[in-house]
């Protein structure tokens, strides 16, 4: 399957050379190109990609900005020539980020990240919503954890690590894999490495979530969406 992909930089020069790498690449499909932030959204509002190549030094909307505007389902590969911008890029959850001039090395490096992202290995049990299992080391092994039992999960990399109140289980699979398999009632995501069970939480201030003793930080994505929640089920 080919990935959709725009580009979206103000340099031409460097658009010439993204199209040329991205010809040579065969599970990806150019979409369009633009040197406007502005255009690329009002693109993307009726079409849909897979990834797009953003530069970040942009007149009127800088690439840092749109990625913050544009679904959370396309993933992004930064491009630029300033690498004071890579930490914040990471903290969005960019795929990549590539310091121009960009080598086709490094930008192939970058695009096979595309087809190695892991894939969900938590499993919902037919006909129930009170456990799950989780695949852990060796052939079809899997571990039964009951919803009750989890406290919190959180994202190590290409791997998510269960705390239950028994036990911690680790597996390889991505925190997003795993939150589709927890109800929404039970759990919420408070952090981008971080997902809660509503049931233990002990107390919360405006930064924190305390669980089981441990502090957990709340994330500025995810922190309307939290307090929302809370407000639903004060007294």
């Amino acid at each position: 399957m080919a990935f959709k992909c725009i580009i979206v930089d103000d340099e031409p020069p460097a658009t010439r050379i993204l199209e040329n790498y991205i010809g040579k690449v065969n599970f990806l499909e150019k979409e369009g190109v633009f040197n406007d932030s502005l255009k690329a959204l009002e693109f993307l509002n009726s079409k849909s990609v897979d990834v797009i190549f953003l530069d970040i030094q942009m007149p009127q909307l800088t690439g840092l900005q749109l990625s913050k505007i544009i679904s959370k389902n396309i993933k992004v590969i930064f491009t630029t020539a300033y690498p004071d911008f890579a930490l914040e890029g990471f903290e969005l959850n960019a795929v990549d980020y590539l310091l121009k001039p960009i080598s086709f090395e490094r930008f192939y490096q970058a695009v096979s990240k595309l087809n190695s992202e892991p894939k969900s290995e938590t499993v919902i049990a037919p006909n129930s919503r009170d456990f799950i299992f989780i695949k852990t080391d060796g052939k079809n092994k899997f571990q039964k954890v009951f919803l009750a039992d989890i406290l919190y999960v959180e994202s190590l990399q290409n791997y998510v690590c269960i705390h239950t109140s028994k036990q911690q289980i680790i597996t390889h699979s991505s925190l997003k894999n795993v939150i589709e398999s927890l109800p929404s009632t039970d759990f919420i995501q408070i952090h981008k490495s971080y997902v809660v069970s509503l049931q233990h939480i002990e107390s919360t201030d405006n930064f924190s979530v305390f669980v089981n003793e441990k502090e957990l930080p709340i994330g500025a994505t995810f922190k309307d969406a939290f307090f929302d929640k809370i407000e639903e089920n004060k007294i």
